[in-house]
């Protein structure tokens, strides 16, 4: 299993937030979230929100540290890129 983690840079809701993403299922990424205490609510299209307090937790449960760009590249390549307005696959 590897799951990806950018730096928390995005602002929203007065804090800072990472994108934790997985290269292979939306499965095993939310079986690492959900491992990690993260509520399903946080996951938004191909990723979740995870705030800046909490980065260190999902690093020290094995999430490898990459740029925002290499999260981008890595959902483009592996087919698990939804952008917004993009609805989500069947099933």
């Amino acid at each position: 299993m590897t799951i990806y983690i950018d730096p928390p840079t995005w602002p929203g809701h007065g804090r800072m937030w990472s994108h934790l993403v997985s290269d292979v299922s939306y499965d095993e990424l939310h079986v690492f979230a959900e491992a990690l205490g993260v509520p399903r609510r946080a996951f938004e299209r191909d990723h979740y929100d995870l705030p800046s307090h909490r980065y260190g937790d999902a690093v020290g449960a094995g999430a490898l540290e990459v740029s925002s760009r290499e999260v981008v590249r890595l959902l483009t390549q592996a087919g698990l890129r939804r952008p917004k307005g993009r609805a989500a696959p069947p099933g």
